[in-house]
């Protein structure tokens, strides 16, 4: 398995990492079983690096990384996040980035992981009442404490990177990128490089549009967000950006790959202080994404991608309108 270091931190992870969502809420049905699976799949494989947060299940992905992980987190490195508070029944309370909340929030997540120190805590949406100072300063005590080891953001722009980086170094941004999601590139990339930040890609495929295998608007399960609650999968979106995908296939045909491991290469060929986070509960796909880490994209594969894919070519934001209010803060 290939490596990369988060930015300036030292903190250095599998070249691929797996996101961990989806096997506890937001894309259908679940399977613990099978989840766990992949899960220990994905570790034979050599992954370390693996993303969950507190809001995925309301709390049951964490146990889940907690039961399968126990007795190898020396192995590992585990990435969880904060912030979105929810009830128990999983409706929404709101973002709260204060610090009584922040070292509440870390001492559950402990809890339910099973662990004593957590290697990467992001606060996942930054919280537009608290100043990111107040809640980076709290998130730096935890990092003395023990119980943290690194920082990290999610979502957060440019400027607030730069006022949290002031308070106490962060590791790692994560945010989403991809193939029809490049907004990045326009001032938060270039930020997070400047600060020596590594840069954290969640959806890299897309929310698996990127993949080709989603042919059909109609084929999702009636509790996958993306029937209902995702633009780009809605009406005419759904159409005009399977035209992308389309072209996608048609250089990965050209090339003996699949588009997915087209999409992932792409990111991957961006820099070497980014690091994907797929996510899949299948360990089928596990293993088509992480054989993108051999695929060689040549500068005129590179061209004909951004030809393809230039900034701004999707169809549709990328949450709905709540949703899109809580990014880039």
């Amino acid at each position: 398995m290939q490596t990369r270091q988060l930015g300036k931190s030292g903190l250095v992870v599998s070249a691929e990492g797996l996101g961990c969502m989806g096997m506890s809420e937001f894309y259908g049905a679940t399977d613990d079983a099978q989840s766990t699976e992949t899960l220990n799949r994905a570790l034979d494989l050599g992954v370390t690096f693996f993303d969950t947060a507190d809001m995925y299940g309301v709390g049951k992905n964490e146990e889940l990384i907690g039961r399968v992980f126990q007795g190898k987190f020396d192995k590992i490195v585990i990435a969880t996040k904060f912030g979105n508070k929810r009830n128990p029944d999983g409706s929404r309370i709101g973002i709260d980035g204060s610090p009584e909340y922040v070292r509440q929030a870390c001492d559950a997540s402990l809890k339910r992981l099973g662990v004593e120190t957590i290697d990467l805590y992001y606060q996942h949406r930054v919280d537009p009442k608290t100043p990111i100072e107040e809640t980076v300063g709290a998130m730096a005590e935890l990092v003395k404490s023990g119980k943290v080891k690194h920082l990290g953001l999610s979502e957060a722009s440019a400027e607030t990177i730069r006022r949290a980086n002031a308070v106490h170094p962060i590791a790692a941004l994560q945010t989403e990128y991809s193939l029809w999601t490049r907004d990045v590139e326009t001032d938060i990339l270039p930020t997070v490089r400047e600060l020596g930040i590594g840069f954290v890609p969640y959806s890299p495929l897309g929310r698996g549009f990127l993949t080709g295998k989603i042919k059909d608007k109609s084929s999702f399960a009636p509790d996958d967000f993306r029937s209902s609650r995702s633009p780009r999968f809605q009406g005419e979106n759904f159409d005009r950006n399977l035209v992308i995908v389309e072209q996608i296939e048609a250089l990965a045909t050209e090339k003996g790959v699949t588009p997915g491991q087209i999409a992932l290469a792409w990111v991957l060929a961006q820099g070497t202080d980014i690091v994907p986070i797929p996510g899949t509960r299948r360990i089928p796909y596990l293993e088509e994404n992480l054989k993108a880490l051999d695929v060689v994209l040549t500068p005129e594969d590179l061209k004909r991608i951004d030809e393809i894919a230039p900034l701004g070519v999707a169809v549709g934001t990328r949450y709905e309108e709540a949703g899109m209010a809580a990014v880039n803060i």
